[in-house]
């Protein structure tokens, strides 16, 4: 059979997929993707170029549906050089987010095609309006949100079926659309994500952690309120304070990758850090940007206890890998955390606003390491449990592949 995988940054969530099926000599495997789109042994990657560039004459409410159109026509020309090469797909597997999906089911009427269902926008009981601390949206507002699903509700329209990563993802869907949507987690290695209790990880000054040493963790793609920094920043002077050894490492990049960006243009970090400076000894907080994979893995090897907050939102890949990885992992009880832990059994879940109920449980979980070990265990136990690659991959390969 003929596959194809669509995602900008490919392979993303379809790495496991796409390598498995490129294995198998009796299949042919393409990709689409940008300029950033991996290479991966097997599968031929046709890459486009994207500008995200306003358009002023476009109405604000569709000016996401623009760039959207615009992105789905530079995939239609990708489509066409693979049709050239004498690519003509027999499974279609796409992201429904950014427009890639609009010309697939145009060109090719009679392939089955699975859209990734991640998240679907809305005014009430996800990330919009979760957080008191920032403006509720006007009508305007909220309209424009509702606009940004439209690219996703035609490729679900299009799609034979659907996947999302966790059953809490797939509730953000419309009730009407969810029998077409089914649960796959791309899934963990616990080969390559794994407790090494001889792990180190050098700090920018030469510092070298150990595994065992005093380490408290907080790791994003980019450090913003989505993912809970002004909580964790303000609840580390008084965990610095009880804890006079610890030492903090906090990764992530300083841009906004969800939500709006800080009103004075300042990074969502500097704003937060901002207000407790001067409260905070500096010399043991350490922001060491985005990480390369290995050293990603080696700091959450080190983490005496690591701390994932979240609006209700996607659920980060790095909350299953510290979960793989044997973290005592210290999350926000909020809904998408309801899919990976379990309270007091393989972690601990803290109201997201209660920065004294978080300083209180990091500082338990620093000062006695001996009583979470059990933890750690069962955290690797369900992370295998719940999201190792092969389950993941089964479940993928039955929706993936026709009927009969």
């Amino acid at each position: 059979m003929r596959f194809l995988f669509v995602h900008n940054n490919f392979p993303a969530q379809f790495r496991f997929l796409a390598e498995h099926l490129a294995r198998d000599p009796q299949h042919r495997v393409a990709a689409i993707g940008t300029t950033t789109a991996r290479d991966l042994p097997g599968i031929r990657v046709e890459r486009y170029a994207f500008e995200d560039i306003g358009h002023a004459e476009v109405h604000p409410f569709a000016r996401r549906f623009d760039r959207e159109a615009r992105r789905a026509e530079q995939v239609l020309y990708a489509l066409n050089a693979l049709d050239a090469a004498g690519f003509i797909p027999d499974v279609i597997v796409a992201h429904s987010g950014w427009g890639e999906t609009l010309p697939l089911r145009a060109k090719y009427p009679n392939a089955r095609i699975v859209v990734y269902c991640e998240f679907f926008y809305r005014d009430r009981g996800g990330d919009v309006h979760f957080d008191p601390e920032f403006p509720l949206l006007g009508v305007d507002g909220l309209t424009h949100l509702r606009a940004k699903n439209a690219a996703q509700l035609l490729a679900l329209v299009d799609s034979d079926l659907g996947l999302s990563p966790t059953p809490w993802q797939r509730s953000t869907y419309p009730a009407e659309f969810q029998p077409k949507i089914a649960v796959a987690h791309e899934g963990v290695d616990p080969l390559t994500v794994r407790p090494d209790p001889a792990a180190t990880f050098r700090l920018p000054n030469g510092q070298v952690l150990p595994a065992g040493a005093e380490v408290l963790t907080y790791l994003a793609r980019n450090l913003e309120p989505m993912r809970g920094i002004h909580i964790f920043l303000r609840a580390l002077p008084a965990i610095l304070a009880a804890r006079p050894s610890a030492q903090v490492v906090i990764a992530g990049g300083d841009g906004t990758s969800y939500g709006a960006t800080a009103s004075d243009g300042r990074s969502w970090k500097d704003t937060f850090l901002g207000e407790v400076r001067h409260r905070l000894d500096l010399r043991r907080v350490h922001f060491v940007g985005p990480l390369p994979y290995a050293e990603y893995l080696r700091l959450l090897q080190v983490s005496r206890a690591h701390v994932y907050l979240t609006y209700p939102f996607v659920l980060s890949w790095s909350l299953v890998e510290a979960l793989c990885a044997g973290c005592l992992v210290i999350g926000s009880d909020t809904a998408p955390l309801h899919d990976a832990i379990e309270h007091g059994r393989n972690g601990l879940l803290v109201p997201f606003f209660d920065t004294d109920r978080l300083a209180r449980t990091v500082t338990s979980a620093l000062a006695h390491p001996e009583h979470y070990h059990w933890m750690r265990q069962e955290a690797r136990a369900s992370a295998i449990a719940r999201f190792d690659r092969r389950k993941a991959l089964g479940a993928q390969l039955a929706a993936v592949l026709p009927r009969g």
